[in-house]
């Protein structure tokens, strides 16, 4: 499978990038701002936003969707951190940058890989959630992730919000009849390569709060991007027996 996506962050990381990372729809075409993105420092004591997603996290942790570990490298300090990546030039990319647990693998086939109650915490940055696919794909993303966390677990993860005006706005962006979702559809280019198209179900808070019943996890609180960046959302997720 290509991986122009993960090769292009790898070569921007080693300085041997001379070809902009495409993010693209048809004939809809924006550079994607990799340094901003995936390189800029994971501090919570000069971001609120970063203070409010750390006050969330316990260890063990697992990082879903690592990237370049951005997240992975600070807490990893703190406790056991294990990031998970399913693009083998970010894994080679975090191993450089120093995440000591950097592994290639599906944060949609979490029992294949962890054991029940391995982890105190996960973290899912990024949007991939919107790869489940579906209102039962997350459901069953949720009841997984809760198999293999332990039973005072919580977990973070983020979203783009349809029931924004402004979501309207992202590239791939598609409509949904269906109040609090929608869809998007877009891929990645480099050096002429192309990523695979990528299918992505865009959730409601109030949607989220849906799947996750029946998954032992519960919607403990949403706190949205700041100005100009209200379209996006994070979620902190409690398991039941918790509260």
């Amino acid at each position: 499978m290509t991986d122009a996506f993960g090769r292009a962050i790898r070569d921007h990381f080693r300085g041997e990038r001379d070809e902009p990372l495409l993010h693209r729809d048809g004939g809809e075409t924006v550079e994607h701002p990799i340094e901003a993105f995936y390189f800029t420092e994971f501090d919570p004591s000069e971001d609120p936003a970063h203070e409010w997603l750390a006050s969330w996290l316990q260890g063990p942790l697992v990082d879903l969707g690592a990237g370049t570990g951005r997240h992975a490298l600070y807490f990893q300090k703190r406790f056991e951190t294990v990031a998970l990546e399913p693009s083998p030039a970010l894994v080679e990319t975090m191993r450089d940058r120093g995440v000591d647990d950097a592994r290639e693998g599906d944060m949609f086939a979490l029992r294949e890989q962890f054991s029940r109650d391995r982890f105190g915490s996960a973290l899912a940055n990024g949007t991939q959630l919107g790869l489940a696919g579906s209102m039962r794909g997350l459901s069953a993303f949720l009841g997984d992730l809760a198999h293999v966390t332990t039973p005072d677990a919580t977990a973070v993860v983020d979203c783009y919000d349809p029931t924004h005006p402004a979501t309207a706005d992202l590239v791939g962006y598609r409509d949904d009849p269906t109040p609090g979702l929608a869809h998007r559809v877009m891929f990645f280019e480099y050096e002429g390569e192309t990523n695979p198209i990528l299918q992505l179900r865009l959730f409601s808070p109030a949607r989220l709060r849906e799947a996750a019943v029946g998954t032992d996890w519960t919607v403990a609180d949403v706190a949205r991007g700041d100005e100009g960046n209200g379209y996006h959302y994070r979620a902190a997720l409690r398991k039941r027996g918790a509260e």
